[in-house]
């Protein structure tokens, strides 16, 4: 069997070398078209702030070293130009002779990944503006980095632009960021980000959320960026990290079927609508793991998973890829941010039914020192409990979390199992109540009825007049530092014996400073027969929702 693989680096690269284990004796190409065949895209912008010095460090395989050890035949400066479905043949152009040719292919497996947005904005090619896609980009960059550069812009405030904020600020340069959304991070529920935007802004960073770039001006000293606001930002260096779109030239002129977004679609086994062509990586239209609904998310993982898959199924394994939930993570200075499934915008706009709460657990023992405070969102089904999705923020242990919340997605498992599942403990690692397992307690706890809730959204969408009575249980000292607007103070050391300064004609809202007190405030007056609901992650997470309120909570 001959099989052709256009593209390298996670998706292609990964098909190639198991289509070597499984086959001594197959023919197998590699296309790649530029001269890396597989480098580590995500270390990019850390090799540009110093924290990776060898760039030599960014090439996870050479072409060399594949034909050496997996005999494998690879073609780099190499673009494939169209394919010849019937005649089951490839154009090749060869970069450096010039040279157009014909290969012959069995079985060819697409891998063109996908290319940064640069979208029809005037003075978009001017010297000055970048994206970071390859290593020939992370070269450019490097050069204008090399000049000793003072002021830089970032538009999009994604996972790469914000990775490239931090790589800048470490660098010494003066950095504003230009986001089309009012919120950094995107994929993230917008108070799940605000950590991270109050991390920028005290790090220094002109941070210009709900703005665009109208226009790029080049100039005597570099680039003026040019907003729909009118704002005029100058710098020498402009990095786009505004999204991704799938490289699907081939695929389209092929007569393909793609996606209403341009990825190339597939069936479970990466199979696109020809038979003998397959595709992996962020060209592709996957299927949401959580939703069902098809969709594009361009990860690293995934990609060599489909690599794998792809090529167990050229040589007639029926392996099947289950569909992709979006497992990511960021690390920005001392901070985390991480998230796995559905988000609570995604769900919403699927039509699809949830409940959410929010725990402010430490990543371990309190008692042991060195703890650090996080915050967890678990979205879930209201009937069944199942797990939908989760977001993490905080400091040490977010990983940890979010990627056991991941394997849960993956096992349909439901918050009841997680108040069960069984976590390595020490008091340097964890808490015997593991946070997942507390976000477990917390959302089983709702859907029992055992502590009905209010999300703090809901809460502050009520009126005044139909809005209840916000209870604070919290000291009173804790209390004057900050609280609900129109809150009263009672402590939960006091509750019971000042039950009669409560109304009974009226609901009644506890909350505390991250959930657990208003939660046995909730129980007490419950039980004592008031009409009663706890504040989802209590006063920690109005904060996340209203950052710009002040200390007195007004």
């Amino acid at each position: 069997m001959k099989i052709v693989i256009v593209g390298g680096v996670a998706g292609g690269a990964s098909a190639a070398a198991r289509a070597r284990r499984l086959s001594e004796e197959s023919e197998i190409v590699l296309v790649e078209r530029g001269p890396d065949v597989s480098f580590a895209n995500c270390g990019l912008p850390y090799y540009l702030g110093g924290t990776i010095v060898d760039r030599q460090k960014l090439l996870v395989v050479t072409p060399e070293r594949l034909e050496a050890r997996m005999r494998l035949d690879v073609r780099v400066r190499s673009s494939v130009e169209s394919i010849d479905r019937q005649a089951k043949t490839v154009r090749i152009h060869d970069l450096e002779s010039g040279r157009i040719y014909d290969e012959a292919y069995d079985k060819l497996i697409l891998a063109p990944g996908a290319a940064p947005l640069r979208p029809s904005i005037p003075g978009i090619d001017s010297p000055g503006v970048f994206t970071l896609r390859n290593l020939q980009d992370t070269d450019r960059i490097k050069a204008m980095l090399d000049t000793n550069i003072q002021q830089a812009v970032v538009v999009g405030a994604g996972f790469i632009g914000l990775e490239l904020v931090e790589n800048l600020l470490q660098l010494g340069i003066d950095t504003t960021i230009v986001e089309l959304q009012d919120q950094v991070l995107p994929p993230f529920d917008k108070e799940m980000s605000t950590p991270l935007a109050e991390l920028l802004t005290r790090r220094g960073v002109k941070l210009l959320l709900g703005e665009s770039a109208d226009r790029f001006e080049t100039t005597e000293t570099g680039v003026v960026v040019h907003t729909k606001s009118g704002r005029a930002l100058p710098a020498q260096l402009v990095a786009l990290g505004i999204g991704v779109r799938p490289e699907n030239k081939l695929a389209v002129d092929a007569g393909l079927e793609v996606g209403p977004r341009g990825g190339i679609q597939v069936n479970d086994s990466l199979q696109t609508s020809d038979p003998d062509i397959y595709a992996v990586g962020d060209a592709i239209e996957v299927q949401d793991f959580v939703s069902g609904e098809p969709t594009q998310i361009p990860l690293a993982g995934p990609a060599n998973r489909q690599g794998r898959i792809a090529a167990d199924n050229v040589f007639g394994r029926e392996v099947h890829y289950r569909g992709t939930q979006g497992t990511a993570i960021l690390g920005l200075f001392d901070q985390t941010a991480a998230m796995t499934g559905a988000s609570e915008k995604s769900l919403q706009r699927s039509g699809i039914a949830f409940r959410k709460i929010y725990v402010h657990p430490a990543n371990h023992a309190g008692y042991y020192p060195g703890a650090e405070q996080m915050t967890l969102k678990l979205l879930f089904d209201p009937e069944s409990g199942r797990i939908l999705g989760a977001q993490g923020i905080g400091g040490a242990g977010v990983d940890k979390r979010i990627d056991v919340l991941a394997i849960a997605i993956q096992a349909g498992m439901t918050v009841f199992d997680l108040e069960e599942v069984e976590l390595a403990y020490a008091p340097q690692y964890g808490s015997a109540k593991d946070p997942v397992n507390m976000a477990g307690f917390v959302a089983a706890g709702l859907l029992r009825g055992d502590h009905p809730q209010i999300d703090v959204a809901t809460l502050m969408e009520q009126s005044p007049e139909e809005r209840p009575l916000l209870l604070d249980v919290r000291t009173a000292e804790e209390y004057a530092a900050g609280h609900f607007p129109d809150a009263v103070n009672i402590s939960i050391d006091e509750l019971r014996s000042r039950l009669d300064e409560l109304p009974t004609d009226r609901r009644i809202a506890t909350y505390c400073q991250v959930g657990q007190r208003g939660y046995l405030a909730t129980r007490v007056l419950l039980q004592a027969g008031y009409d009663v609901v706890n504040v989802s992650g209590g006063y920690k997470t109005f904060r996340l929702f209203n950052p710009e309120k002040d200390s007195a909570g007004n």
